[in-house]
């Protein structure tokens, strides 16, 4: 890594800037009062390497690129492949090699869906990956071509994300209302044999940030602490938002019909995060704060979308 790559960042740059991560990194970086910019999508296709090249001839230095954008949508990818080998596998690949060539940093956001999820105890950062769905299987090519391209990028995996935007929550209250309303009858059905580390994007945001700052490399995983399932974190936002009422139906993934299989088993070890003096609060904590800030779904700030 060159003198001016490892000195304190000029300018951040967020790629997926719009989405629920995206806008937490935005919104940290301009409390923090440094020079940062992003684009969604729909402004740069980071897939194409002739774009992002002119788009890294255009920014300041010493840089850090935090690529946020990725196709999340875990059984659409399954029915279109092709399209999430390019924005989960291939576009990593261009960017991390565009950023190598240039001397900026890059921070690289990835999944706890590169994991089997048959695990007994929380999957380490040097654990074997083993993916059992599309998106993870592509999401694990894009990740091994960041650290490909430059032994000074950082990956940083993640959970079970919820923010600003379209999420798990802000779908269970939106059910719940229409319950309330007399719109839906019936209690609520949510899957309770799923474990994970449910993540607030403003804590991942501060994560990524934080180790950015502080020059780590490799894969850190990040998220909040506490283990969950979908059932716990549906029933303690139902409880915190005021539908105690609300009754919620415990059922087993094997349950539904979907067309991506799920890890039964996605809690990510956060011990090497913590090394890096990176510590996020409980998803409890998080997710209250959640529902008590200006974009959470009782604001009334953001459409609810249907279940």
């Amino acid at each position: 890594m060159s003198p001016s790559s490892a000195a304190s960042p000029r300018h951040w740059f967020v790629t997926g800037s719009y989405g629920q991560l995206g806008r937490a990194l935005m919104a940290r970086l301009r409390a923090q009062g440094v020079d940062a910019s992003g684009c969604d999508l729909d402004e740069l296709d980071i897939a194409d390497a002739d774009a992002v090249a002119a788009r890294l001839l255009e920014l300041p230095r010493p840089l850090v690129w935090l690529n946020a954008a990725a196709f999340t949508h875990v059984d659409r990818c399954e029915r279109e492949p092709e399209a999430a080998r390019r924005a989960n596998a291939r576009a990593p690949r261009v960017l991390a090699e565009a950023c190598a060539a240039t001397d900026a940093r890059l921070v690289h956001v990835s999944t706890d869906y590169v994991f089997p999820g048959d695990a007994d105890r929380p999957y380490t950062e040097d654990d074997p990956p083993g993916p059992r769905s599309v998106y993870g299987e592509t999401k694990l090519a894009g990740e091994c071509a960041v650290l490909a391209a430059s032994d000074a990028f950082l990956v940083v995996r993640t959970s079970w994300v919820f923010g600003a935007g379209r999420n798990f929550i802000v779908a269970v209250l939106d059910q719940a209302a229409k319950r309330r309303s007399g719109e839906a009858e019936g209690p609520l059905r949510v899957v309770d044999d799923q474990r994970g580390r449910p993540t607030y994007a403003v804590d991942l945001a501060e994560g990524m940030v934080r180790l950015a700052e502080r020059g780590a490399r490799g894969i850190v995983h990040v998220t909040n602490s506490g283990i969950a399932t979908w059932w716990d974190l549906a029933r303690f936002a139902l409880d915190h938002a005021g539908y105690r009422d609300i009754e919620i139906e415990r059922i087993a993934t094997s349950d539904l019909t979907t067309d991506a299989v799920r890890p039964a088993w996605s809690v990510l070890d956060i011990s090497r995060a913590a090394s890096h003096g990176v510590a996020p609060r409980s998803w409890q904590d998080a997710a209250a704060a959640y529902l008590d800030s200006d974009h959470s779904p009782l604001a009334g700030s953001q459409e609810s979308p249907n279940v």
